[in-house]
């Protein structure tokens, strides 16, 4: 693929992001209401999913553009010791499942990210969030796969083609991060 070709997939996957303003805006005012309720926001995915759940982590924790408080947000793919034990010792299928149970609450907001909606991964521990109380989102690609009917709320990219999924994945959470920052400046 040329990169002009490259280039034009990204930018017609990116045209149709429009129409998941409804479900960005809804995602973006239960995280406000989660960290002004005293609850976190907890990221996992595997492989770029991985990735993208420690960057967006990071941003919230640290900062993204403005000075502002920290952001209570972790990211379920950093800890080897866990992930790799638990795969070990269980199930590569359970790893995010077990950290769920030790450290979610039920005003947590709970975000799995996998491009197409059936890692049974993120499955197994969208379901123990839900058990516990947690609001639930996936973000998919297109078909939302699984996730698509267990998660309480989608964010699914139109494409079927990872790269742009991921890349519009990344951009979603930027934005996130980028209204928060506006947000946080309001209440303080």
């Amino acid at each position: 693929m040329s990169f002009d070709h490259a280039l034009q997939r990204h930018f017609d996957t990116f045209n149709q992001l429009q129409t998941l303003k409804v479900e960005t805006e809804q995602l973006v005012n239960q995280i406000d209401q989660c960290l002004q309720n005293g609850g976190k926001l907890i990221f996992m995915g595997n492989g770029g999913s991985a990735a993208d759940s420690q960057h967006l982590a990071a941003e919230f924790v640290v900062r993204y553009k403005a000075e502002r408080k920290p952001l209570s947000a972790i990211a379920l793919t950093v800890d080897t010791s866990i992930l790799t034990a638990h795969s070990n010792d269980y199930s590569f299928d359970s790893v995010f499942t077990r950290q769920i149970q030790a450290l979610a609450k039920p005003e947590d907001l709970i975000i799995g990210i996998s491009t197409s909606g059936n890692s049974a991964n993120i499955i197994d521990a969208i379901k123990a969030a839900s058990a516990i109380g947690c609001k639930t989102w996936a973000w998919t690609g297109a078909h939302g796969g699984e996730l698509n009917k267990i998660a309480d709320h989608l964010i699914r990219v139109p494409s079927d083609e990872t790269a742009r999924i991921q890349e519009a994945h990344i951009f979603i959470g930027h934005w996130l991060c980028e209204e928060m920052d506006r947000r946080t400046s309001e209440h303080d």
